[in-house]
């Protein structure tokens, strides 16, 4: 079983308005961590264990890194995108690597854009969906599919506009659509990740089920967890590690419930493990631990969800392939787990750590985004 990995700022949760960046403030893109491919868009390929900030542009409105290349929006509606482009991910009708931002044609209407493994998605400010990159198992959802078939500009998926959310991996998505209705394509084994009751895969978005009222979702290695609009969390696909947070390691081909409580607010995957906020401001944490990811002190794993620590006073969280991040309510950016590249930012390439450590002594971090092993931030 191959390891594809894209990690997420909250993954649905980047694109909901309440829990967005103040549109008042001017953001720069921070970023530390791996460089090897250029991701971190600083114009070189040397990995920094420090956040270093790209350029001297305050016009950002989101970022969102994939497993080896970034994506990013400017206030202005433009996207940009650079980093690794073996598969034609950075949109640029070519398979040329970039280690700083280049925009993506000359539109000014993209409002979100998700960099997964191979691939990338975006949703125009007209409710349009569009994809890039790998089509693995037919992950673009273009109604074709071949792993070793690839698009190296934005293509749109169907004629539909009412797009709202999208999350995913190199090789399944999900979507939302703004009748609250969930979506699914792409790869559909090891334990069934389109939550659509088979193991069959599909080419084109299927409707998960008929319930129309899904909020956030979260996709990560072959499986899913999400929330709805009553604040109840939910999890299917794999769960050899407990990631799915009900107590066993069955897996499931449906959403499954997770506990009976109604106070999720945002939710984020790792590559076996989940990582949640709940309204009350405390930050919860299951499924593989064995790299320190889970924040809990040890290298143990969960079966269920397990708060970590007693703090109440998280807003906004990210994952990294094994590591975590969070900001606090005053600003301050945390990070724990694995830190192999830097990407803990805590000024040290090969510490790792199993509890929360504060980079730096800042309180200005908005957004925190992990991909493979680099992480990409909003500062303001």
């Amino acid at each position: 079983m191959s390891e594809r990995y894209v990690g997420g700022w909250e993954q649905a949760g980047l694109f909901n308005p309440l829990n967005a960046p103040t549109p008042s403030y001017l953001y720069y893109i921070t970023d530390f961590g791996t460089n090897s491919s250029g991701e971190l868009g600083l114009s070189n390929t040397t990995n920094y264990s420090s956040p270093k900030q790209l350029g001297s542009s305050t016009n950002w409105s989101s970022a969102n890194p994939g497993t080896r290349h970034s994506l990013a929006i400017k206030t202005d509606g433009t996207l940009w995108a650079w980093g690794l482009n073996n598969k034609g991910q950075l949109g640029q009708g070519n398979i040329t690597n970039y280690s700083s931002p280049k925009q993506i044609g000359a539109l000014t209407n993209w409002k979100i854009a998700q960099g997964i493994t191979d691939q990338s998605l975006a949703i125009k400010t007209d409710g349009t969906l569009w994809s890039w990159g790998n089509n693995y198992w037919g992950s673009l959802g273009l109604g074709t599919s071949g792993n070793y078939t690839q698009i190296s500009s934005p293509a749109q998926i169907g004629s539909l506009t009412n797009w709202s959310v999208v999350s995913g991996r190199g090789q399944f998505v999900l979507a939302i659509k703004t009748d609250g209705t969930l979506w699914s394509w792409g790869y559909n084994g090891y334990g069934g990740p389109l939550g659509l009751g088979n193991l069959t895969s599909y080419s084109s978005p299927k409707q998960v089920g008929s319930l129309t009222n899904w909020l956030k979702i979260a996709g990560s290695n072959y499986f899913a967890s999400a929330i709805k609009t009553d604040g109840t969390l939910w999890a299917w696909g794999l769960n050899n590690y407990g990631q799915l947070g009900l107590s066993n390691i069955t897996s499931y081909s449906s959403p499954k419930q997770i506990g009976s409580l109604t106070s999720w607010l945002s939710i984020s995957a790792g590559t076996y493990h989940m990582f949640a906020l709940k309204t009350d401001g405390t930050i919860w944490s299951w499924g593989q631990g064995s790299k320190g990811q889970l924040g809990q002190g040890n290298v143990t794993n969960y079966s269920s969800p397990k708060q970590i620590g007693a703090l109440t006073i998280w807003s906004k969280i990210g994952t990294g392939a094994y590591n975590c991040l969070a900001i606090a309510s005053n600003g301050a950016l945390w990070t724990w787990g694995v830190n192999s590249g830097g990407e803990l930012g805590l000024n040290i390439s090969t510490y790792s750590t199993s509890s929360p450590q504060q980079v730096g002594s800042l309180t200005n971090w908005s957004m925190a985004n992990g991909g493979n092993a680099h992480t990409l931030t909003l500062t303001y």
